[in-house]
Formats: C-alpha cells, structure tokens, sequence
C-alpha cells in the first residue's frame, strides 16, 4: 500500500519497494530479450502486491499496451470460469471471431449457451476452452502488445487457473505479458516453478517511517513506535493502524494492543471500524461482502431497496471511513481482508438473511443461487443438497472436477440422510480423483467413515484411501489399507479384492519390497481367476511377478486386447503391462492411445501417471524428443495436481536423456531433484533409476571407478547378488558390466551376472536376454566374447531398443579393433553411428567417431546436418516435422496445444538454425540431418 490520504490520489512512487517495481518493470519492456514473459508477485496479505500490480498497469497503458485485468474473489472459488468471465467476458465480439468450437466452448463456459457440444453431448470441453482463451490473446496481442494481470490468484477459481496457465505456458515468443499476486501462504499450485516468482518482504524500517509519514495523521512519539513494531513492516497494516489509531493514540501508546497474527489483527481492526458505522451501512457492506463479483449488481439492489435515499448514504459513509472505494456503479473493497473482516464481525443471523436475499434475486442463476442458499443453511437440507448436486453435473460436464468435487462435498454436509451423505461424498472422491487431488481425496473418504456403517460404502472408502496413498510418497500406509482389505474380501467379494490388488499393484511396483509383493502375490491366488475383466486381472499379475509365468502374462494381455471399446483407463494399464513384460513398442502404442483419449474427453490434456509412463516407454524404445516433450508436461501436471510420484518419474526421464546427451550438470540436479525427500526404502524403483542415471552421468564424464560403485548398487553384496528391485534392477546389467572392464572389476561383475541367470533361467524376456549376452561378452574371456556378442546383435528384435543394440555394436566394434578386424569393425561402427547422432548421445557419438578414425576412416570436418538438428530444442524439432508434413500453423497448434503463432515464432527460430528459408525446405533438412 502506498496510498495516502482518504480519497487522495495515489502517492508518487511506491515507498520502499523500488526494486521490486524495476522488476516489474521489465515485463512492460519488449527490447528486454532476457526477461520472462510471466511473473508472480507473492507476498503476505497486504505487502503492497495490489499497489505493484495497479502500478504496471496504468504505466502499460501509457506505453501503448493493452491491458486486460481480473481478480480473485475469496466468495467465487467455487464457481466454474467466474474469473476468466472477468477477463474475457466483456470482450465479447474478438470472442466472436473465435474459432467455432472453441467460440461455442468458451460461451457454453460463461454460462451464454445452454446447447451441448455437437456429437459429444455431457463431454468435458476444458481443452477446448483453454485453446480458446489461448487463441484470444494471442490474436489481441497481434494487434497490440498485451499485459494481463490477474490479482488475488489464490481466489481464483481453478478452472480460471487452469487455463491462465495452460494459456502462459504457451504463450512464450508473442508480445503478452502475464503479471500475477498472490498470498505467499496459498500460491495456486497451477503457478508452478516455470512461473519466475518476486518474492515482495516486509518494509525495511526506514522505508516503514516514510510510509507512516504520508498519513493523513502521522503518529508519532510513542505511538509512532509501537505502530512500525506491531505492523512489522506491513504496509497495509501501517496504513491501517495510522488510520485506527488516530482518533485513540493514548491506548495505543501505553502498549493496550495485543501482538496478534497479522491477519487476525487487522481483522480486528477492521471490525472496530465496523462498529462505528451505522447499521444501514454494515448492513450494505455485509451484502456486498457476501456477494460474488458478477452478483454484485443484485447486491447493491437488494441492500438499497429498503433506503429511501437508494443506499447512497450508506455508500459514502463506507468509503470516507476508508473500507471501499466507488467507481461506476461498482464497489470494491480496499483490501480482501477487509470483505473477511465485513462477513465475519457479522451474526449468523445477518449473513443468513443477506444470503437468502441474495438467492432471491439470482433466482435464473440455479448455481451462483444454491450456493448462496447452502451459505444460509441452518440444518440440513435435501433440497439445497440436491440444488448443489445439480450443480456439481453441470460443472462436470464443463470439466470443471474441482468445481464439482466442491458442490457435491458441500451437499453432502447438508444431507439428513447419512447413506446420502457418503454417497456423495464418495462421488466427489471421484472427481477429485479426476482432478488429480490425492489428498482432498483422503479427506472426503474420513467424511465418509464418520457418516456411515454401511460395510459396502466403507470398502468404496477404503479403496480411494489406499488409492490417494499411493498417489503421493506415502507406500506403505497405502498398503496398509489396500492389503487387508483384499485378503478380508477375497473369498466374499473378489471383484472388490481384486480391485484393491490392482492399486496395491503399483504401489508395490515403487516400493519393490519382496514382503509386501508376496503377500500381494499370496493373495492374488486365492482371488478366483474369473473375478473382473481380463484387464483387471492383467496388470496386477504382471506388476507382480514380471518373470513368474512370461507366457501366461501375455495370454492374457492378448485376451484384453481383443475386447472391444477399451477406454482409456484400461488402455493405461495394458499399456503397463506390456512395458513391464518388454513389449515396449506395444507399450508406446497402447499409452499413445490412452493418452489420446484423454486428450478428448478430460479436463487437462493429458495424465501425468499416465504422461510419466508414456515418457519412459518412449525413452527405452529410442523416441527421446518424444520423451522429452512427454516428460515435462508430465511433470508440469504433476506438479500441478500434487501427484508427486508421477512427478518423480518424469524428472527421472529427463534426467536420463541429459546424462546420455553429455549434459551431465543439468541431469545431475535433475535426478537430485527426482529423489530429494524421498525414503529410498518404500521407493525402491526410484532408487534404482537414479543409480542408473547417475552411473551414466559418471561414465560420460570419465569416472569409470565410481560409475561402478553406482552401478554394483543395482544388486546386494551377498554370497548370491539380490536385485534392489525386482525388475528395474536387471536393465542396469549391460552398463554394470561395461563399467566393470574400465574400473577392473570384471570378476565381481561376472558374478552378479551368474546370479541373475540363475535366478531368471528360462524366464527372461528377449530384451533381458540381449542384455545378458552384451554384459557375458564383455566379461567373458576372449574365446568366448564373441558369440555373445553375435548372440546379443542377433535378429530384429533388439531393434525395439535402438540405444542399447547401438551399445552393443560400439562395443562389439571395439573388440573386433582390438583384434585388427578392422574391416568387421568398421561395419558395427558404420551401425551405430547414425543411431547415436539421431538420439542426441553425444558422448556416444565422440566415442563412435573416435573409433572410427582408429580404423582408417577419414571423418567429414563437420557432419554439419546432426550438427544443425542438435541446435533445436525437442519442442522445435517436433514442431518443424509437423511442418515438414504438410500440416498448417493452426493445425500444429490444435495438435501441441500452442497458439497458431507461438508455432510460427519457433518455425521463425527454426529456419536458421537448419539453414532454409521455406517451409518446402524443411523435408529435406530434416532428412538429411537424421540420416547423417
């Protein structure tokens, strides 16, 4: 805050934030090449965000820019789109120029047309909407250069959230600035670590005293210092305890207030102030505190109807003590905690009857008017429970889960029937599981084991526990619920056992704990193998025993496969069973095709379990640009939804294409980041993937000792190696034994080698296989390397795995030179070189070139074509191939959910670095670089 006065104008400058402002600034700057196109201002209530905020707006004005604006309403966070209305709503003719479904989207969102999406009637549109407000700011900022701020996110409503951030992100290149404040205790988690934050502290005390002095009456002596000790440099506070003290400064002085929390303090305050109006103007205030921002209109009618004057009176007496400002027929509140601090000082009585008056009035609106009703609730309700249910299948076929999740949790606190009551509740467990909300999830089900004894709404409850367990870093109290409550219903009700396996499945999967995955294992054969679809039944036991019956495993995966109309949650979890079993280009496939799914029919786009899962697949099976872009939209969304695990695994991927491309710093502190917190004993799969990462990151930097130490980690010292983990142990097989000839260590390697034969004999898939051989020939004794070797590069299949057989073949090169078959070598070398360039593997490559040169082989200068491929970004290659195929701007756009000329800004980057000038161009370049 750095207004002075009652209704003076604003004080020139902002007292002690100049630093914070110069930062701001930067966003209003397009010559500034090296600023961020977003910023998030955070701080604690009344740090002086709003006033940073109203700052760089009116200087974006004055610049030329234009300027679009909203701010969060604490009333409205349960309102579908209510912030976006706010933004884009009185834009209605560029709304117009949309494309139709976007337009028909955006509308049906506003609330502005009630007929349902062509041929997908009840269908989720969120994607659709965010590509709407996308395209709308793009196009404005076509015209003329944009600054959107957006203050008070933490009030803002998810869905509003969600597409100002879908829409940010991809926004990057085009003259749009986004400038955002928020409480620094409720940061929206949509605003993640991409979103560059300004941090706003507490005034210095030097700049505290200045502010105190621009009052209208500055305290001083006594009071003045007991004033900047309580308001601990808080603007707001030291313009709000100037303000109440003025008339009252003896109390004050003699030290009569408390050091409360901030908050509580100036609600306090605010109070008093309160309590000094007449009623006529608390009664006013409290309609409009009540009210949502678009009902506001219905509240000042409703608050002034019984005045003679129209309220007027009330009005100017609220504003001259400071507590609102008025301007066009609207009124706004000073500050959030002073709308609290309105709604709070008053009974239960009062904001009853308001809200009643308020429901009166929106009696069109059945949303905005049944929430208004529950707030007036004195008991329960069926038919406002029933009002809020209605409301939740309306904000759930607009995909707003949370929205929804939120109505229905509401209606079930005003259900007389206790079944009802967790009936509902369960049905927001759902949503909010749709929403990715483990933790809210865990909450609803509490909700439902306080309302009810019914045996089977608790065994729905227990399942989403174990279910929102799992979905966070918390194992093995997931198991806790998931396992008894198979072994206490496998012989009653083995669907529901079944079901509670599955779950269980993948969390035993992270955690690869031999004791839990027996037990699980032990139950699995007393639930008969009839209970559920074959898709039920497919994914627990391959997750479970990967290498126990190979062939049954994909019996029964071919059955799934054969049913008709898979979704895509069962998609998902064939897909999973085939990563798991090595069939990793089916793997790719059937994720690819879920993931397809549910960019159709969800709220997001795509799953972040299911986005971490495709990213792998794609890794292992040689796509890396595609695991790349994968890989951060999985983590992005984890992020976003609080689904740590999935997180994890992502930032695993990414890491693992870092260390492997020669970026070794940046996957160093990606897979830190990956592990970081996390106890490696209920994350053992984790565990494993970082040693391999970190064993790859020691190896491209030349530390063969300690790349062995890594990689020896993937299995115990015992007599008889034991994997860390039941399957992702084994893959590290090739790399341990390649680090083993370097750091000479060859006998200790050979035997971990034996003991994984042993323990797998006859069960290995035939990518293990391959993986056996390559570790045997480069341990074995010189007579025997190479049919190993021949054996590991033998047949298509290992082509599945494009890295790993380009491994073997480097390496196979090199024992050929050795023994000065060259011309042999040359061949293996002349194999794996394009491989190695078309992945990015520069480590490989330099490795690959070198031994060619020691064979004779004269080397171009440059390669220049892989060279200019390497200068794109994953994002950049994907889109010049898209544009290379023939597609358009906006229809690479719709693909890769960018705006049409976020598209051209990068094919614009493109050009240059592979050396054209026309999209014609693009084929051939790319040919040419990925041939070599």
């Amino acid at each position: 805050m750095v207004r002075g006065g009652d209704a003076g104008p604003p004080v020139i400058g902002i007292i002690g934030r100049e630093e914070e402002l110069a930062r701001v600034r930067r966003l209003l700057d397009p010559a500034d090449t090296d600023r961020s196109p977003s910023l998030l201002v955070v701080g604690e209530p009344g740090s002086g965000k709003s006033t940073l905020l109203d700052v760089a707006a009116h200087e974006a004005e004055d610049r030329g820019l234009r300027v679009l604006r909203c701010r969060g309403h604490e009333a409205e966070t349960g309102l579908v789109f209510a912030g976006l209305h706010q933004l884009l709503g009185p834009r209605s003719a560029e709304i117009q120029e949309l494309p139709g479904p976007q337009r028909d989207a955006l509308l049906r969102a506003f609330g502005l047309n009630e007929a349902e999406p062509a041929g997908a009637a009840g269908e989720p549109e969120r994607l659709l909407i965010n590509l709407a407000v996308l395209t709308l700011l793009s196009d404005a900022a076509y015209r003329r250069p944009l600054l959107v701020v957006v203050d008070d996110a933490q009030w803002l409503d998810a869905c509003s959230l969600d597409a100002l951030a879908f829409a940010t992100r991809r926004l990057a290149g085009e003259p749009v600035s986004v400038l955002a404040a928020a409480r620094s205790e409720s940061v929206p988690e949509q605003f993640g670590a991409e979103f560059p934050r300004l941090f706003v502290p507490p005034l210095a005390e030097a700049a505290a005293g200045r502010l105190l002095d621009v009052q209208p009456f500055p305290p001083a002596g006594p009071l003045r210092r007991q004033i900047l000790r309580q308001a601990a440099g808080n603007p707001l506070a030291l313009v709000e305890l100037a303000r109440a003290t003025a008339d009252s400064p003896a109390s004050l002085a003699d030290g009569a207030v408390e050091r409360l929390p901030m908050t509580a303090r100036l609600e306090r305050i605010f109070a008093d102030r309160l309590a000094r109006l007449p009623e006529d103007t608390r009664r006013a205030l409290l309609f409009a505190a009540a009210a949502d921002d678009p009902d506001l209109p219905a509240a000042l009618l409703a608050s002034s109807a019984a005045a003679p004057d129209g309220g007027i009176e009330a009005w100017l007496l609220a504003e001259k003590a400071g507590l609102v400002s008025l301007d066009s027929g609207r009124v706004t509140f000073r500050h959030p905690l002073m709308r609290s601090a309105v709604y709070q000082a008053a009974s239960f009585a009062a904001r009853r009857e308001v809200h009643l008056a308020l429901a009166d009035a929106l009696a069109g609106n059945p949303d905005r008017r049944a929430w208004h009703l529950a707030a007036a609730a004195l008991a329960p309700d069926e038919t406002i429970a029933a009002a809020l249910e209605a409301t939740a299948d309306r904000a759930r076929r607009r995909g707003g889960y949370r929205v929804a999740a939120a109505a229905l949790e509401r209606a079930a606190r005003l259900s007389p029937d206790p079944h009802r009551q967790a009936g509902r509740l369960l049905e927001a467990c759902d949503l909010a599981m749709h929403a990715g909300r483990p933790l809210w999830v865990e909450q609803l089900t509490t909700g439902v084991v306080a309302a009810t004894d019914d045996p089977d709404l608790l065994t729905e409850a227990a399942l989403w526990t174990g279910w929102a367990l799992g979905a966070t870093t918390r194992q093995k109290a997931a198991l806790s619920h998931l396992l008894p409550l198979a072994a206490s219903t496998a012989g009653t009700a083995p669907a529901v056992a079944l079901t509670a396996v599955r779950h269980a499945a993948i969390v035993i999967y992270n955690m690869g704990d031999e004791g839990y995955r027996r037990e699980a294992l032990d139950l699995l054969a007393r639930i008969p193998t009839d209970a559920g679809e074959d898709p039920d039944q497919t994914w627990p036991r391959a997750a479970l025993d990967p290498f126990g019956d190979r062939p049954g495993h994909l019996r029964l995966l071919d059955r799934a496969l054969a049913l008709p109309d898979l979704g895509a949650n069962e998609l998902n979890e064939m897909g999973a069973c085939a990563w798991v079993l090595d069939e990793t280009a089916t793997a790719v496939r059937l994720y690819g095709e879920s993931m397809e799914h549910l960019r159709r029919v969800t709220t997001a786009g795509s799953n972040a379990t299911l986005g971490q899962a495709l990213a792998i697949a794609q890794f292992e099976s040689g796509a890396w640009d595609a695991a790349e872009v994968t890989a951060d939209d999985a983590r992005r969304v984890a992020a976003e939804n609080g689904l740590d695990m999935a997180g994890r695994a992502a930032r695993y991927v990414g890491a693992a294409l870092l260390a492997l491309r020669g970026d070794t710093g940046r996957a160093r502190e990606l897979i830190d980041r990956a592990v970081a917190g996390i106890d490696p004993a209920e994350s053992r799969a984790l565990q494993a993937r970082a040693l391999a990462v970190r064993g790859a990151i020691a190896t491209a930097e030349g530390n063969h000792p300690l790349a062995y130490e890594l990689l020896r980690g993937l299995f115990t010292t015992d007599p008889d190696p034991v994997p860390l983990h039941y399957h992702a142990s084994y893959y590290g097989l090739g790399d341990l034994a390649a680090a083993a000839v370097r750091a000479r260590q060859r006998k200790d390697a050979a035997h971990v080698v034996d003991s994984v034969e042993r323990r797998l004999a006859g069960r290995m898939s035939t990518r293990l296989t391959l993986l056996v051989h390559r570790a045997r020939a480069l341990l074995a004794p010189a007579h025997e390397a190479e049919e190993h070797f021949q054996t590991a590069l033998a047949g298509p299949a290992g082509e599945q795995w494009p890295f790993e057989r380009a491994q073997t073949r480097l390496e196979y090169a090199e024992w050929l030179r050795r023994r000065r078959r060259t011309g042999e070598a040359r061949t293996a070398l002349t194999q794996a070189l394009p491989v190695f360039e078309r992945l990015g593997a520069r480590p490989w490559v330099a490795r690959t070139t070198a031994e060619l040169r020691a064979c004779g082989v004269t080397m171009p200068a440059g390669r220049e074509p892989a060279r200019q491929v390497e200068r794109l970004t994953a994002q950049q290659l994907q889109i010049a191939r898209l544009a290379a195929s023939g597609l358009t701007n906006r229809e690479i756009g719709e693909r890769l959910l960018l705006s049409p000329r976020t598209v051209g800004f990068h094919l614009y980057q493109v050009f240059p670095k592979l050396g054209v000038t026309t999209r014609a161009q693009l084929r051939d370049a790319l040919n040419d670089a990925e041939l070599g």
